[in-house]
């Protein structure tokens, strides 16, 4: 049996995350055993092949700010509303909409 890779295991845990949800970069680095990986993370994120039914929109920076996305940070943020997430000055509240990975 082949092991998963990087990009596969972030896609697999990724799926967790629930409409009108996020989490952040660094959880699912932590989520995977790299604590330091959260740039790795977003590089997974960017060549994600599984879009949408892996929601990588639903990946933000570890202050609740909106960061990245490869159609555009404007898709981010209509995918995120069209789930019910507030964004305010380009940020998320976390202590509403975060998900921990750490289940």
């Amino acid at each position: 049996m082949k092991a998963k890779s990087f990009n596969e295991k972030c896609y697999e845990i990724l799926r967790r995350v629930p409409r009108g949800k996020v989490t952040t970069y660094g959880e699912l680095a932590s989520a995977i055993g790299s604590p330091n990986g959260a740039r790795a993370v977003g590089n997974a994120m960017n060549k994600n092949p599984y879009a949408p039914k892996v929601p990588c929109h639903r990946v933000v920076g570890s202050d609740g700010k909106l960061v990245g996305f490869a159609s555009g940070v404007n898709e981010k943020i209509k995918m995120l509303r069209k789930e019910g997430v507030e964004i305010v000055n380009g940020k998320i509240d976390l202590e509403k909409y975060f998900y921990s990975l750490k289940n």
